[in-house]
């Protein structure tokens, strides 16, 4: 079988590209081929596996950025090799300087995050934007082919990175539909019981990086302070995110009287089952490409209040177009759309059920399938 090197940071179930990147290494080793990764860190089920080589790139002082050219250095280096053999090399984004197969999760040149950092952090966020934007063009342009993972990044990679459209194929991200299902009336009970969260209280989900602009956790925040100056109004957010912002937003809760309305969790590796108990969930993010939480939360059968633009709303039918946020910036319009809900619970849980159902059958082995049969087609 043909070899295949993949070059990414972290091949790890959790995460949006890194779940992604675990799922197309894991179906490449269970079809019995020799997969060679060159990354920053791999799961142990997959680095365990004999016919699976991982290059490990140094993660020095812990970050990513740092590691950048070291990784760029071991999967050029493992992929002249791999390329030799007749083998086939998939990068992402411009974390590798080669030319063969490109999976473009996220166009760094497309959205401009507002630095609010001052002095040397703030100088250091626009040379990181730099050099990602010039990596990005430069790894883009060398690709004979490119993965988008939605038609918002394969249009993109078109009009922004200009990339010829006969290069570029959209393939979404698949789902592990066992962990992420509707929950029986008795899973949300435990589920509710293990979280120490009342029985009956609706609870509305926010997933993602607190220091993260783009998120737009702000717009959130500000509806559920409007949301909250009614006394009728009986549902609690629950956040779940890492950052260094999380002590500021803790704080900035506890200053304006939410602090019993907002629950911070932080990082966590059991999603599913938070999902499990909560009722909806609000993503009004300034620029997403795809929005693996989102499709998490639906296969889980929870109406998802998500941006336009992201490329996960692709998915979303004429009938749930309650659920599109038009203007991520606008806090009012996402607690309208939140009392709309709210009224009529039941509602809104049957109208997303078909999406659900739908999302639910294109698992992870799918997406890798249709990944590898675009490649093999292509060579």
């Amino acid at each position: 079988m043909t070899p295949y090197l993949l070059v990414a940071g972290d091949f790890a179930k959790a995460g949006g590209m890194d779940g992604a990147n675990h799922a197309l290494a894991s179906y490449l080793a269970d079809a019995g081929g020799e997969v060679h990764l060159a990354a920053l860190r791999a799961e142990q089920d997959l680095a365990a596996r004999p016919n699976v080589i991982v290059h490990r790139a140094p993660k020095l002082a812990g970050s990513y950025l740092l590691a950048d050219p070291l990784l760029d250095r071991a999967g050029r280096r493992w992929a002249w090799r791999i390329a030799r053999r007749g083998g086939r090399v998939v990068v992402n984004g411009g974390n590798c300087r080669w030319g063969d197969i490109n999976w473009l999760h996220y166009v760094h040149a497309v959205y401009e995050p507002e630095i609010e950092r001052f002095g040397w952090r703030r100088l250091k966020a626009r040379a990181s934007r730099r050099r990602f934007v010039s990596a990005e063009k430069a790894a883009l342009e060398r690709a004979r082919l490119v993965i988008a993972n939605s038609e918002r990044t394969r249009q993109d990679a078109v009009s922004s990175l200009g990339i010829p459209e006969s290069r570029v194929h959209r393939v979404y991200y698949g789902i592990d539909a066992g962990r992420f299902r509707p929950a029986t009336d008795d899973e949300r009970a435990r589920a509710r019981t293990a979280l120490g969260w009342s029985a009956n209280k609706p609870c509305v989900a926010f997933i993602g990086a607190l220091g993260d602009q783009r998120k737009g956790f702000d717009t959130a925040f500000s509806a559920w302070e409007i949301l909250c100056a009614d006394r009728q109004w009986d549902t609690d957010l629950v956040v779940i995110g890492k950052g260094r912002q999380v002590p500021v937003w803790k704080a900035r809760a506890a200053k304006v009287g939410l602090k019993s309305r907002m629950r911070f969790l932080g990082f966590r590796d059991d999603v599913a089952e938070i999902l499990a108990a909560c009722d909806a969930l609000v993503a009004p993010a300034r620029y997403e490409a795809y929005g693996r939480a989102v499709q998490e939360a639906l296969c889980c059968g929870l109406p998802a209040f998500v941006s336009r633009s992201a490329g996960v709303a692709e998915h979303y039918p004429l009938e749930l177009e309650d659920l599109l946020i038009r203007d991520p910036e606008n806090p009012g319009d996402l607690a309208a759309r939140l009392r709309a809900w709210r009224k009529c619970v039941d509602g809104y849980r049957d109208a997303v059920a078909p999406l659900s159902q739908k999302l639910r059958a294109h698992t992870w082995d799918r997406m890798a399938r249709q990944i590898v049969e675009i490649i093999e087609a292509a060579a």
